[in-house]
């Protein structure tokens, strides 16, 4: 039997593959990822994305704690897609490491735009 894991991203979470970093300015000079890393923003692919935020149902609040609850959550989705590109906000992210990948968690606020690619029909 083979057990395979996987991430999931929980809330309004947003899990990011960093992208290709430039190693060299505009002119040619080498940056060392000490400086790389410093950066305020910076790229990456969407991996997965959370539910949402959660919306409460106040008719929970009527029901016994043991009895399961008439409605499921129900979440207000995220913007951002599985394969969407964003430029996001470094130090709001969580770096993570899983099965030898590098990852950044942020939340959705941290996002600053996304870009999508759109199939056009001509």
């Amino acid at each position: 039997m083979r057990i395979d894991r996987q991430l999931v991203v929980v809330g309004d979470r947003i899990l990011l593959e960093l992208e290709d970093e430039q190693e060299t300015t505009k002119t040619g000079l080498y940056l060392p990822a000490s400086v790389r890393e410093k950066e305020k923003v910076t790229t990456g692919k969407v991996v997965r994305v959370g539910p949402g935020y959660p919306i409460p149902n106040p008719g929970y609040m009527d029901e016994e704690p043991w009895s399961r609850p008439k409605e499921p959550m129900k979440y207000i989705p995220l913007q951002a897609k599985e394969g969407d590109h964003a430029m996001f906000l470094r130090e709001q992210a969580v770096e993570v490491e899983f099965e030898g990948k590098k990852y950044y968690v942020a939340p959705q606020s941290a996002v600053l735009l996304l870009v999508r690619s759109v199939l056009k029909e001509e």
